[in-house]
């Protein structure tokens, strides 16, 4: 039974700038932002035996009731931010991290209280040390001075239910997650696998700290995680957020749509 909830985020362009301007498809001309990027926003809710589990946390907007966004789509779960007991990160640019603090009037707060955070040590020390308008430090500093930070290297296990793989390719010590619970394996790529065209095309991106990494990655994941029954979430997905494997008749496999929004 399907456990993981798309909290989407919206769609944007992003330029050379890293802004992320909100896009929409149905009334906005694409040819009006010339050299951007048109990517959706897909932070991701799994409901398993351990509590919780929040994977990249968008990008840190509000609502017009002054509500941090990601807050007010678990709350339309049936959720409160209290209830997320682990915040698995895959890297901390800010379109996956600026969801991790919730600054209001002024003050920065951690936004899951009671989760623990898992980053890659050196994504921590990469980030911080980094003149990338892609990162903001102001969110870190609150992540680093609440005591819910909680540093890996390498890969690794959270516990029976969350494991970790350090996988570089968008950025240097970028990481994916394997969660199994309720009879699922879920699989979060994060920015290495962010589409689900990706998987079958041969795509080197430019944006890519290794660009051939990625796409090497890209083609293990499948080639493991199709026949096995993987349940892969894309976070920039826009065809489909959460995708189950399905065997055609020639043997091949193809992905069919297995997603639940906010």
């Amino acid at each position: 039974m399907i456990q993981a909830y798309s909290l989407f985020e919206g769609s944007f362009s992003v330029d050379g700038t890293k802004k992320f301007i909100p896009f929409d498809p149905l009334k906005d001309d694409p040819k009006s932002r010339p050299g951007s990027l048109f990517v959706h926003v897909h932070p991701f809710l799994i409901v398993a035996g351990c509590g919780l589990i929040l994977c990249d946390t968008g990008l840190g907007y509000r609502t017009e009731d002054d509500e941090l966004l990601i807050h007010a789509n678990i709350r339309k779960l049936g959720f409160e931010p209290h209830d997320v007991k682990y915040v698995l990160m895959s890297h901390l640019h800010k379109d996956h991290a600026g969801g991790m603090v919730d600054f209001k009037d002024g003050v920065g707060r951690i936004a899951f209280p009671e989760a623990e955070y898992i980053v890659q040590r050196g994504e921590w020390e990469n980030a911080y040390s980094s003149e990338s308008a892609s990162y903001r430090t102001e969110v870190f500093d609150v992540l680093q001075r609440s005591g819910n930070l909680t540093l890996v290297e390498g890969d690794g296990t959270v516990n029976n239910e969350i494991s970790y793989v350090l996988n570089g390719g968008h950025t240097e010590f970028h990481q994916g997650f394997h969660i199994e619970t309720g009879g699922e394996h879920f699989f979060f790529g994060g920015d290495v696998l962010p589409e689900p065209e990706e998987l079958f095309k041969n795509f080197i991106a430019k944006y890519d700290y290794d660009g051939r990494a990625s796409r090497d990655r890209r083609k293990e994941y499948w080639q493991e995680g199709a026949p096995a029954g993987w349940v892969f979430m894309f976070y920039h997905g826009k065809s489909l957020a959460i995708g189950r494997p399905k065997q055609k008749e020639d043997g091949a496999y193809i992905l069919v749509d297995a997603s639940k929004t906010a």
